[in-house]
């Protein structure tokens, strides 16, 4: 694969869940994805975008309170996506601790950066900012579903061997 070094402009939810579409068509099992984004930015959207274009088993769900999920595929010969939240982690051991098969997996990590430097020389690096001062949107019950409100800039850039 070429270089990749790219921004754009996400108006929508939808938006988010084609650009996801994209990204898939790109990954490969040992690829790994860092998603980084202030709370309520669009990372577990895009996740969700990811695993349905990846064509998981099941809803892919933020995996906050059990750092890391793997969703298997329906094609039982293609990789699995490993959904990871290493918010609550703070050194890339306890990242490893995970026992996470990078090598036949497709990882996402997000809140990873400054951990997955330690583990792999490759990465694809997507950053979602959104506008100061916009709304997490918080559902009825309180819960933020991290669905986008207000245009977002995704800028994604690739790192290392893998990505040049």
């Amino acid at each position: 694969m070429s270089a990749v070094n790219r921004q754009t402009t996400i108006e929508t939810p939808e938006q988010m869940a084609q650009l996801a579409h994209e990204v898939a068509s790109w990954l490969a099992a040992g690829d790994v994805v860092l998603l980084t984004g202030e709370l309520g930015a669009g990372k577990t959207t895009f996740t969700r975008g990811l695993g349905q274009a990846l064509g998981v088993r099941g809803a892919v769900t933020s995996p906050t309170f059990v750092l890391a999920r793997t969703h298997p595929r329906l094609d039982p010969g293609a990789p699995a996506l490993v959904h990871v939240d290493a918010y609550r982690l703070s050194t890339a051991v306890e990242l490893d601790d995970l026992d996470i098969d990078f090598a036949r997996s497709i990882v996402v990590v997000e809140w990873g950066a400054g951990l997955i430097e330690e583990l792999t020389d490759s990465w694809l690096s997507i950053t979602i900012d959104r506008p100061r001062g916009a709304s997490d949107d918080p559902d009825a019950d309180g819960r933020d579903d991290e669905e986008p409100i207000e245009p977002r800039t995704v800028t994604i850039d690739g790192v290392g061997p893998r990505w040049q």
